[in-house]
């Protein structure tokens, strides 16, 4: 368990479901994780992770900790750390992540930006190493 910055702690364990049978239309903002069975059409916002599950459908932006898709998601995704697309998983969408990882036979449509302090290496300054 890590500790946010309003001294609350911020738990990794699945706190919100939306069952496979479910249906929900809005936004949804929590600190804890949340697991994605059913049909979600809005906002996800969360401090902890987000699983999208193989029978999901999602229409919304995502923005969490670590996200694992193995459903469908059409919406942009901002990840703090890691976003996975397993190898049922459909995301199209614009992407911000720390890391990516996308198993074969997974689709991706969209953008992506990876964030974190790493220079970009010059095409002369490799030409010149080499020397």
């Amino acid at each position: 368990m890590r500790e946010k910055s309003g001294g609350s702690p911020i738990s990794d364990r699945i706190e919100n479901v939306i069952g496979p049978t479910a249906s929900f239309n809005g936004d949804l903002k929590c600190d804890g994780g949340v697991r994605i069975d059913g049909v979600l059409r809005g906002c996800v916002e969360t401090m902890g992770n987000v699983i999208i599950g193989e029978a999901a459908k999602v229409v919304a932006d995502i923005t969490g900790r670590n996200i694992s898709v193995a459903g469908a998601v059409r919406g942009n995704i901002k990840a703090s750390g890691r976003l996975e697309i397993l190898s049922t998983g459909q995301v199209w969408g614009d992407i911000s992540v720390e890391s990516f990882l996308i198993d074969e036979g997974g689709f991706f449509n969209g953008l992506s930006t990876m964030r974190g302090e790493m220079e970009p290496l010059l095409i002369e300054e490799s030409a010149k190493a080499r020397e």
